[in-house]
């Protein structure tokens, strides 16, 4: 296998939890803007009806919003927490001189384009995900009567069962030779084993020297209680959805498994480092089987002039 392919493990339509994340997005406005883990004024547009009626009723402080509050109770503040992670990993990559453009793999409904839009200073954003959602986005895009701060994105839609990432973002604009931030959230875990590796080792090649990675696994609690199986239930749901969890690791192995793939883990934010950076007291559950981390492409590695081809 091609090292910049990858299995997308995506469905034909539009990706279900893409909603579902951009509904967790926008539920955190619901609090006054100090008090915001994330602060994401986009989010709301990418919900269908259903989601946001959810959204309205949970902001509308009624009978039903706390439990709407505390859907997949121990997923919510993880999905909030590892956004604001890569936000701040970001933002410290473009203030600095060296990162010449981001690729979000899976983009699903991100607006980091327009969130960081300044900071990006015309530095281009690739968002690249299945032609169903990528499809999905710019309809709903189509319909805002929103003025979007000016971002230089460039949409790189991908069958990527089927196609060479490297190539189709090289059609893209996409320059091999700088120093590239790469995203990867919410997406390992529906891969197989090797399909991660060949993600991993085929990015570290196609970003030049001084890349930088930010990416999220999940684990397995091997513990006989009932957080553990709450969580492997989770697990059978999301297949029941359409999208299996597959693929896990421990954040003990994972900084090995990154260097054999071409990057060096420099922050491992598990579940108490989240709490500690962005859970207020309000609500301190987390889902304490997924983490989030950053990671810096390995000096020594060699990029092929035909990593593109």
């Amino acid at each position: 296998m091609e090292p910049e392919r990858y299995s997308a493990g995506m469905l034909d339509d539009a990706s279900r939890t893409a909603e579902v994340t951009a509904l967790i997005r926008a539920s955190d406005r619901r609090w006054d803007p100090s008090a915001r883990i994330l602060d994401d004024p986009y989010a709301e547009r990418f919900l269908g009806p259903l989601a946001r009626a959810a959204l309205r009723t949970w902001q509308g402080g009624g009978a039903l919003s706390r439990p709407l509050a505390r859907i997949a109770p121990l997923v919510r503040n993880y999905v909030l927490a590892r956004h604001r992670f890569i936000d701040e990993a970001l933002g410290a990559a473009l203030a600095g001189p060296d990162i010449s453009q981001v690729v979000i793999l899976g983009a699903g409904y991100d607006s980091r384009a327009w969130r960081f839009a300044r900071a990006l200073s015309g530095r281009p954003v690739f968002e690249v995900d299945h032609p169903a959602t990528s499809a999905r986005k710019a309809e709903l895009l189509a319909r805002w009567d929103l003025d979007l701060p000016p971002t230089e994105r460039r949409v790189v839609a991908v069958d990527l069962e089927l196609d060479a990432l490297g190539s189709r973002l090289a059609a893209a604009g996409f320059d091999p030779t700088r120093p590239t931030f790469f995203i990867w959230e919410g997406v390992s875990m529906y891969l197989t084993r090797a399909a991660v590796k060949d993600t991993l080792s085929g990015l570290a090649r196609l970003g030049g020297t001084g890349s930088e990675l930010c990416a999220d696994f999940w684990f397995l609690l091997d513990r006989p209680d009932a957080r553990a199986t709450v969580q492997r239930m989770s697990a059978g749901l999301m297949h029941i959805l359409g999208e299996p969890v597959v693929f896990g690791i421990h954040p003990e192995d994972v900084d090995p498994f990154l260097q054999r793939q071409g990057w060096v883990a420099e922050d491992i934010a598990d579940e108490t480092a989240l709490y500690d950076r962005y859970i207020p007291a309000r609500d301190r559950e987390l889902y304490p089987a997924q983490y989030v981390l950053r990671a810096r492409r390995a000096r020594d590695l060699c990029t092929p002039l035909t990593a593109l081809r």
